[in-house]
């Protein structure tokens, strides 16, 4: 059973940083993408950035391009989401996701975590 877990959440005051995990087990995703979606009260889910598990290629939504970082640790079959500079926009639920394709749309991602709370405060 293919199961995808989030963690790292919390409470940060704006500017600060949060580090979230993105934990996969059930399988090896090695050829996968493993994406990171947020999604704010009241609004569509959006991406955040991607990572391709394979060669490390990574990719971002502009709204956050040089203040997140994605890395990947194929041997814990876990992704990381370093957020530096937050903001309170940043404010939303965040979702991991593994697909096959490099995409910024939700529908190709095959699985999906439950997702961990990030508030920023101002």
């Amino acid at each position: 059973q293919v199961q995808l877990v989030e963690s790292g959440g919390g409470l940060v005051q704006a500017g600060g940083s949060l580090r979230l995990s993105c934990a996969a087990s059930g399988r090896t995703f090695s050829s996968y993408v493993m994406g990171w979606f947020r999604q704010a009260p009241g609004k569509e889910r959006e991406f955040v950035g991607g990572i391709s598990m394979s060669d490390g290629y990574s990719y971002y939504a502009d709204s956050v391009k040089g203040r997140f970082t994605i890395s990947r640790d194929n041997a814990k079959n876990t992704v990381y989401l370093q957020m530096n500079s937050l903001k309170p926009e940043d404010t939303a639920v965040y979702y991991c996701a593994a697909g096959k394709l490099v995409t910024t749309r939700k529908d190709p991602y095959d699985y999906w975590g439950q997702g961990t709370q990030v508030t920023v405060s101002s």
